[in-house]
């Protein structure tokens, strides 16, 4: 028996690119000998998540009016995600359905009932969660519909192992078991750096439940902040996992249940994944915006070196413009290593000195600064000349300026608001110092060849905004400080437990994060790619006590 799984990477709200792609993929998969095709969650509106265009009554109306036209064009059955409309009733009146189109019509529907409210979901604001399992015949199976949540029922810990009771007081799957000869999910899971694994150790566990073969399909790609991988695929209940596609490719996969082999459970390189998740993210971002190219800083440092190789590999390097904006504290060493950087990636550049535009200011301020010692002001005034440069190319360019702040300085607030937060997209603000290193040095080893210049990785990260400055001299070693903030920030540690670190410094660390939401409110939007990023996943309030 073969399956189709449609990996698709559609944008949302346009709802006729995702009936052709449907269309597409139906072809694809008919031509191929398959008996069935099952697209990703929420595909019918182009994909996942919505989030308040679902408020559009019209745009939900108009989506289940293309569902019906494209039935009638498919030359097999289809399972596809979709935005059901409901009567009026208690709760919201639209469902998160998968939706079965066969013999020219829909033939069956099911609507979601497991609706997330953790983390990056709020299901529950919009949808009305179904009550009772459904099965459809079609194509001659019967087939068990559910939708992304619905098989994880089971609560995982952190580490990825089964804790102890259940996420949700049913489960959908098991109550499946014996009325199907498939289990179908659509599913539009969000990807971070581990997910691969614990995903399928999921759909694994669902096909043991149901006691018969699990479809999964994810969808794939960015959108906005969130990242999909697809890995979709065929979980059985012997512990098999058949693979439909490569993660991140877009496509139709054919699995055929009766020949293929066990793929295995390999996990994937932690590095070369995280470099095609923020690869990936790029390009979307920027395609599904409408961008054609971005510019950014290049200051001769790590960050704006690995932002620089990301946007070339996913945008290519003659839409990439670097800005070399040396300043009156800037090393010999800023220009150089950008210069090199640019050299290897084959990247414009343009340097801009701040020097004089800084003068200018400190002569326009000296009212207000005279007789005041050299500080913050000072600092944050070079920062700030270099985010209006930025800006001011990416005008003039057409252009969308990318930020290069790390996860550890969003985090502390070692970043200037209206200054290097500039930008549309901050592809490394879910990235922590050390993993910044980290995918440096694996994009080197990858490349044969220094794509990021050596001096670049090793030197003593600085802001170089006053004499002799470098990172630690506000903040301690990355090593210890992304070690105390991703037990807080990822782990949710209680500080107090952190026994292994000096309390005072934990102390310290906890109130620069604390104090600083306000920028991270104002900042670009960060690529996700943990379980805990800045932004959408994580609600903190800008007034509070600490």
């Amino acid at each position: 028996m073969r399956i189709a799984c449609a990996q698709l990477d559609l944008l949302i709200a346009d709802i006729p690119g995702a009936m052709n792609a449907i269309r597409a993929a139906a072809t694809q998969a008919a031509a191929a000998g398959a008996r069935l095709l099952v697209c990703p969650e929420l595909a019918a509106i182009g994909g996942y998540p919505p989030r308040d265009l679902l408020e559009r009554r019209y745009l939900v109306e108009a989506q289940w009016a293309a569902i019906q036209e494209l039935a009638k064009d498919l030359p097999l059955p289809v399972v596809l995600g979709a935005v059901e409309p409901l009567e009026p009733g208690i709760g919201p009146s639209i469902a998160n359905a998968a939706v079965v189109l066969d013999r020219g019509q829909v033939v069956g529907t099911y609507h979601k009932r497991l609706l997330p409210t953790y983390d990056v979901f709020d299901e529950r604001r919009y949808f009305r969660p179904g009550h009772s399992p459904v099965v459809v015949e079609a194509g001659g199976l019967r087939l068990g519909l559910t939708v992304c949540e619905d098989i994880w029922n089971e609560a995982f810990s952190p580490d990825g192992s089964v804790a102890a009771g259940l996420r949700y007081r049913q489960d959908p799957v098991s109550e499946l078991a014996g009325t199907c000869d498939l289990v179908i999910n659509v599913s539009a899971s969000p990807y971070h750096l581990g997910k691969s694994s614990l995903r399928r150790r999921v759909a694994l566990g669902a096909a043991k439940r149901a006691r018969c073969p699990v479809v999964y399909v994810n969808q794939v790609g960015g959108q906005d902040e969130l990242l999909f991988d697809g890995d979709s695929g065929v979980a059985l209940p012997d512990g098999r996992w058949l693979p439909a596609l490569d993660r991140w490719q877009d496509g139709t996969g054919i699995v055929d249940l009766a020949t293929m082999p066990d793929a295995g459970r390999q996990t994937p390189d932690p590095m070369e994944d995280l470099h095609a998740a923020l690869v990936r993210g790029i390009r979307d971002y920027c395609r599904k915006t409408g961008q054609k190219r971005v510019v950014l800083g290049l200051s001769g440092g790590i960050d704006s070196a690995l932002v620089a190789a990301l946007a070339v590999d996913a945008l290519g390097a003659e839409a990439v413009t670097g800005l070399l904006m040396p300043g009156p504290f800037s090393s010999a060493g800023s220009v150089t290593d950008a210069e090199a950087l640019a050299r290897a990636l084959g990247v414009r550049t343009h340097t801009l000195s701040i020097v004089p535009g800084y003068q200018a200011a400190l002569d326009t301020l000296d009212p207000l600064f005279t007789g005041t010692a050299f500080g913050l002001a000072e600092e944050n005034l070079q920062s700030r000349l270099r985010g209006v440069l930025v800006m001011a190319a990416a005008n003039k360019l057409g252009a969308m300026a990318l930020t290069t702040g790390n996860k550890s300085e969003l985090a502390t607030g070692y970043c200037t608001i209206y200054g290097d937060m500039n930008g549309g997209l901050a592809p490394l603000g879910d990235l922590y110092k050390t993993q910044v290193w980290d995918l440096s040095r694996h994009l080197n080893r990858q490349a044969g060849f220094e794509r990021i210049p050596v001096a670049s990785i090793d030197k003593p990260p600085s802001a170089e905004l006053r004499p002799d400055q470098t990172d630690q001299d506000s903040l301690p070693p990355y090593p210890v400080l992304d070690r105390i903030l991703h037990a807080w920030l990822e782990e949710g540690r209680d500080p107090t437990t952190l026994t292994s670190e000096d309390p005072a410094l934990v102390a310290r660390i906890v109130r620069l994060v604390e104090v600083n939401e306000f920028k991270r409110r104002q900042g670009a939007p960060v690529l996700r790619v943990s379980p805990k990023a800045f932004g959408v996943g994580r609600r903190i309030p800008m007034a509070r006590r600490f």
